[in-house]
């Protein structure tokens, strides 16, 4: 593990990329109040989070979001867009060609297709943008979501999300990767319980890695205005022929709010990371829609 070293920021440029963009979502949905508020508070945060120091880390991934048991309609489109920064990382990349986690800003506009009432079809296209260098493309990802039939409002769903891409060296050194995640959830009253057991492999490229797994988890509370509050989690095991060792992985707890505003599902929040493997702050924000 490399030695600790402190970061100050000198990207102001994404930082404000990152701001403006959360500004133009909230004004085109009529919210000017909260546009104003969110700049404040991100440039606020960010200076924080910015003379904080961290050790060496890996960079956000392209999504950082729960799945729950959301599904499109049969025969109909969706698309969410995610918007990732961090804040406070590290400097040092994790391999020989790999972007240095600090200051990344990933955008990764997501579509999805409702094939039947238990399966969506989605596609994900990764950018990915660091300072003082051009946007990147880093390839894409299709994934196939199947959630078993269930009560909607109440009670436990589960489902299974497989997902394959093609990936630039840039995020990760197999050029081909899947996933196959686990949904689990319970609903009960104004609470809401859910986690991911994500299993993650190479399909090819100059290294062999072994199935990884992470666990994530989220628990929220829905207030009387109507919006949910709560935290996500985000934790690193390991091979699963190796499991342990979880101070020397990922963990990240983020608190988060999710709201609906007219056909516009909203999912916002700010991220720790608990142990040196982690980066150290991190925002994210994730706009949805269904056409």
């Amino acid at each position: 593990m490399a030695a600790s070293h402190e970061y100050r920021s000198s990207s102001p440029d994404l930082l404000q990329y990152f701001t403006v963009n959360m500004n133009m979502v909230f004004q085109a949905l009529g919210f000017h109040g909260p546009a104003r508020f969110v700049s404040y508070a991100l440039l606020l945060v960010a200076g924080i989070g910015s003379s904080l120091s961290s050790g060496t880390a890996a960079g956000a991934p392209e999504e950082i979001q729960i799945y729950m048991d959301d599904l499109s309609k049969p025969g109909r489109f969706g698309a969410d867009v995610h918007n990732n920064f961090v804040m406070s990382g590290s400097g040092t990349p994790e391999y020989r060609g790999a972007q240095p986690p600090n200051h990344i800003y990933r955008l990764t506009p997501e579509f999805y297709y409702g094939i039947s009432d238990t399966l969506e079809l989605g596609v994900y296209l990764l950018t990915t943008t660091s300072p003082g260098a051009p946007t990147n493309y880093d390839g894409q990802k299709l994934r196939l979501k199947y959630i078993a039939p269930h009560d909607e409002t109440q009670g436990f769903f589960w489902g299974a999300n497989l997902e394959i891409g093609k990936t630039s060296l840039r995020v990760s050194q197999a050029p081909w990767n899947a996933q196959l995640k686990g949904i689990y959830g319970y609903r009960s009253g104004r609470w809401t319980y859910a986690g991911n057991a994500n299993f993650d492999w190479s399909l090819s490229g100059p290294v062999s890695s072994p199935v990884a797994l992470e666990i994530d988890t989220k628990i929220t509370y829905q207030t009387h205005a109507g919006y949910h509050v709560g935290l996500e989690s985000y934790n690193e095991i390991g091979p699963v022929r190796n499991v342990g060792h979880l101070n020397e992985r990922g963990q990240t707890l983020y608190a988060v709010v999710d709201t609906q505003v007219g056909r516009f599902d909203l999912n916002a929040g700010i991220g720790r990371g608990l142990t040196t493997a982690s980066d150290r702050w991190l925002l994210k924000f994730i706009v949805g829609t269904h056409f």
